[in-house]
């Protein structure tokens, strides 16, 4: 009798490559023509907080811009930043971007149903705190599931680890 091979659903960033791509933001803007004279700036604000400020609304949202291509560049998905609207503050508008990082009850539960209803019989899915086992008999089955995730419109970003 072959065991069940499974994989693990997880929603990680890699943190080194998000301060690398925080690094270069700060930079390019430190840098660039259009930025200067805007006191504009990119920086932790706080365990998993980066704060953008900048003299203008539009400055803000344009070095937001920057910090979204040098983490596209990196491989980080842009489904793991959530971004407001830049509030004034003072004489400066700042931009707080917090970062998500694991799959919360609601999210699971969602990709739950996702396999139950549109999935191969037989698969099956346990949540086991901010991840999400699948398990089938098949490989073949899992390929399927692992394509029908990729394919749904789901707010996180999804990694898929530990395939056995």
């Amino acid at each position: 009798m072959a065991a069940d091979s499974s994989f693990d659903v997880v929603s990680k960033l890699d943190r080194q490559e998000v301060d690398n791509a925080l690094n270069q933001a700060a930079k390019e803007l430190s840098q660039r023509y259009d930025f200067k004279g805007t006191d504009a700036s990119v920086r932790w604000s706080g365990e998993d907080v980066i704060r953008i400020e900048a003299s203008s609304e539009e400055r803000t949202t344009a070095a937001l811009d920057v910090l979204q291509t040098k983490l596209i560049k990196r491989g980080v998905s842009l489904k793991a930043l959530d971004s407001g609207e830049p509030k004034a503050s003072g004489k400066s508008y700042v931009l707080d971007s917090v970062l998500k990082e694991g799959l919360s009850q609601e999210v699971a539960k969602k990709i739950g149903k996702i396999i139950r209803d549109d999935g191969p019989k037989g698969v099956k899915a346990q949540i086991t705190g901010d991840e999400m086992r699948v398990s089938a008999k098949s490989r073949d089955d899992l390929q399927e599931v692992i394509a029908l995730l990729k394919g749904s419109d789901l707010d996180v970003a999804l990694q898929f680890v530990n395939y056995r």
